[in-house]
This record gives C-alpha cells, sequence and structure tokens, in this order.
C-alpha cells in the first residue's frame, strides 16, 4: 500500500573526546602536553530524491544513526571527523517532531536540503589548557553529545488541484483521460488506494497538476474509511474539484454527497473551504436528456448560489471535459501562485543548546566529591585563594555555575571532603 507516513529515530554523531598526553622525546626532558582534539559527530540531514515517491523504504528501518567523530591522539593529532548520514525523502515530505507534533521542515518549494542534527563537536586535547600556572594540564575535554530525536515524516503530494468525491464516481477515469496517469481501475469501492497525479495540458494555456484524492466518505476525518490516511494531500491543491455521480447509479443522492464532503474538509481544516471549488456532475451519458437536465439543475441550484460552478460530464466519452478545465485554469490564475508550505514551529538550535558543561561533578568510591574539567582548572590557574577576595572569589564561582546545587543532588553533608582539580581539598560547609 502507497505510504506517505513513517516514524523513525534520528540521532547525530557524538564528538570525539579530547586526548591527554605528553610529549616523550630523547633529549627532550621536559615535554609539553601534546593531546590531540576530537573529531566532530556527523550530522543528520536530509535531501530531497525526486526519483521517490513514497516513504516506504522507512517501513524496513525506523532508526537511523550518523557516525561518531575519533578520538584524538598523542602528538597534538587530531581525531578523525564523523561521517554526514543523508536521508533521502521524497519531494514534499514534511518533517515533525514526534513528541510535540511541530513542523521541523517542509521539503518542499526548493528547500532540497536540510541539517535537522548536528554532530556533536570534538573535545579539546590537553594541549589546549597549557598556561603559565598550569604546564602540565591532566585533563581533556570530552567531545559533545550526539543530539537524538524521534521525528515523523509525513508526505503531503504538490499539485495544484485536488479531485476528491466518493468512491465510484468515476474520479480515476476522469484523471486518466484528462492527463498522462493511468491510475488502476475497476467497479469496486476503495480501487485506488495511491493519491494518483497527472499533468493536464491545455491548447494555448499554462497546465496544471491534478491530484486524485481517494477515498473520502462520511467520518473520514475521523478515521473512517481510507479518508484519514489521505486528507493531507489536499492540504497543498489551491483548487478543488468535487466529482459527483449526477445520475445517482448507485441510489447516492450527489447533492448530499458533496455536503458530506466539505464537511470532512471542514472537520480537518476549515482553512480548506476557502479554497476556489468547481463541481464536475460525472456519468450523464447514462441519463435520458430530459433527466440530465433535471439532475444536473438540481445541484447547480443547491452550489450555485454559493459561488461554485457546475459542469455536466461524461469521464467515459469526454463531454464537458474541455469546459471544466479551462474553467480551472481560470480558477487557478485568480489564485494565489504561492507555493503551499508548512512554516518552521520549532527551533532544534534552541533545544540542543545546552553543550557539555565545561566542569564536573561526581563522587568517587572513597566517598570524596569531586570538581574538575577546563573550565574550573583555569579558574583555579589565576585565583589566590589564600586571599580573602580570591577565597570570595572562588565561593561565588561555585555558586553561580550550578556547581553547589550539583554537590547537593549528590547528597553532599557538612563536613564531607570536596577535591577541586588535582590538589585542593576542603571540608564542606554549608
Amino acid at each position: 500500500m502507497f505510504a506517505d507516513r513513517a516514524r523513525i529515530f534520528i540521532k547525530s554523531g557524538k564528538g570525539g573526546d579530547g586526548h591527554v598526553s605528553f610529549r616523550r622525546e630523547l633529549y627532550v626532558p621536559n615535554g609539553g602536553p601534546d593531546g590531540g582534539n576530537g573529531g566532530n559527530g556527523g550530522n543528520v540531514i536530509f535531501e530531497v530524491d525526486k526519483g521517490l515517491n513514497t516513504l516506504g523504504d522507512f517501513r524496513h528501518n525506523s532508526k537511523y544513526i550518523a557516525q561518531s567523530g575519533e578520538e584524538g591522539g598523542k602528538r597534538c593529532c587530531s581525531g578523525k571527523n564523523g561521517a554526514d548520514l543523508i536521508i533521502k525523502v521524497p519531494e514534499g515530505t514534511v518533517i515533525f517532531d514526534d513528541e510535540s507534533r511541530k513542523v521541523i521542515a517542509d521539503m518542499s518549494n526548493g528547500n532540497n536540503r536540510e541539517i535537522i542534527l548536528k554532530g556533536g563537536r570534538g573535545g579539546k586535547g590537553n594541549m589546549n589548557y597549557a598556561t603559565a600556572t598550569m604546564q602540565a594540564p591532566q585533563y581533556a575535554q570530552p567531545g559533545q553529545d550526539a543530539q537524538e530525536l524521534w521525528v515523523r515524516l509525513e508526505l503531503k503530494v504538490i499539485a495544484d488541484v485536488g479531485l476528491v468525491g466518493f468512491p465510484n464516481v468515476g474520479k480515476s477515469t476522469l484523471l486518466s483521460r484528462v492527463t498522462n496517469a493511468r491510475p488502476k481501475i475497476a467497479n469496486y469501492h476503495f480501487t485506488t488506494l495511491n493519491p494518483n497525479l497527472g499533468v493536464v495540458d491545455l491548447d494555448g494555456g499554462k497546465g496544471f497538476v491534478i491530484a486524485d484524492i481517494p477515498g473520502l466518505i462520511e467520518g473520514a476525518s475521523d478515521g473512517i474509511g481510507l479518508g484519514h490516511e489521505f486528507l493531507r494531500h489536499i492540504e497543498r491543491t489551491r483548487v478543488l474539484i468535487h466529482m459527483v455521480d449526477a445520475a445517482s447509479t448507485e441510489g447516492r443522492d450527489p447533492v448530499a454527497d458533496i455536503e458530506a464532503i466539505n464537511a470532512e474538509l471542514a472537520a480537518y481544516d476549515p482553512a480548506l473551504l476557502d479554497r476556489p471549488q468547481v463541481i464536475a456532475a460525472n456519468k450523464i451519458d447514462v441519463l435520458y436528456k430530459d433527466d440530465e437536465e433535471t439532475a444536473v439543475e438540481r445541484i447547480r441550484q443547491a452550489f450555485e448560489p454559493r459561488g461554485i460552478q457546475v459542469f455536466p460530464i461524461s469521464a467515459v466519452s469526454g463531454k464537458g471535459l474541455k469546459e471544466l478545465l479551462y474553467h480551472v485554469q481560470q480558477l487557478l490564475m485568480q489564485t494565489d501562485e504561492k507555493p503551499v508550505v508548512f512554516e518552521r514551529e520549532l527551533d532544534l538550535d534552541s533545544r540542543f543548546s545546552n553543550t557539555n558543561e565545561a566542569f564536573y561533578v561526581d563522587k568517587d568510591a572513597s566517598g570524596v566529591y569531586q570538581v574538575y574539567g577546563p573550565r574550573v582548572e583555569r579558574m583555579l590557574g589565576y585565583t589566590n585563594l589564600d586571599s580573602e577576595k580570591g577565597f570570595n572569589f572562588f565561593q561565588k564561582f561555585m555558586r553561580e555555575n550550578g556547581i553547589i546545587k550539583q554537590l547537593k543532588e549528590l547528597g553532599i553533608e557538612e563536613g564531607d571532603t570536596v577535591r577541586v582539580g588535582e590538589y585542593m581539598e576542603f571540608d564542606y560547609y554549608d
């Protein structure tokens, strides 16, 4: 079956850790730090592939993880960057955050490539932390964590005109007659399981793309029948053609059918009713002339006062199709040609803005609380803790950077030992 939705897990690559090492060469007794930087993790990139028309490939694979960066090496060697992961999708795919249902990106209208998750930045090696007061730093920066996310993909077809109507009213027959599309046609309900697309070429006029939207019945917006599966494909269309069985060959009332379809469109998205509509009263070839006039006139009386024009047609014989298509072309010329694009609603840069802290707080096996990391070491390098002013600065640093809070979360109590950096220890008192 046509696949136009998918739920997948994506994760960028973790940044490689920085390396701790020191230069060791003959006749160089005091070699300095030479630990290299870690490589950057790979990005997760979505890219449009115009050769794809469904999301079927995602049915067999739901996890996509980019390559992580390599750890830095000795002799100032940087780790290799992780390879980007490129995910191919058909044009018209909208990417949603699975949790909030907000739009992350719309892969249409020229947006053919977008970085969705950024790889973690590689950590700095200890060669970056040597100072006049700290000439042999024993630490390096860990690589930045990867970004991960569950996303939903929805394919919304790109067409100028949406062809809607109850099953078995002749939509597929019409599409096959006026376009180059070749949908499978049979006399069964729900025969069409795909939103078929075709291009209408008119003499002396600009052509347009028409989409047969299958499966619309009463309750479609609530998930009844197949309508709920395909209503999303109407969202990008600019004009709607309602196709009805004017001859009532299956005992259905064409006026009631159109009202029911409009009710489903309004339930799904009220803005859809603001788009220009036209009615194609099909199957007039099976009516006698007097019966045709009566049936078509009844539909006209119901809808033309609302500004919706009615065209009697026969999709089988081709009668009335030329007039219908040229009217649709005129409606398209009167509407905004700007394509329907789903605006970004979620900024992932803000969501993942909390990068790795430049300090770390933990508790070792002996019960000593440890505070370490590049930022802490640099602070100790330029702070004189023997002076009152320097010690006050140290206390303020611990408090404002959330270190005291993290110590409390780990369960520290008065009198417990705290080790800051490699050498400084003190007893904790609140």
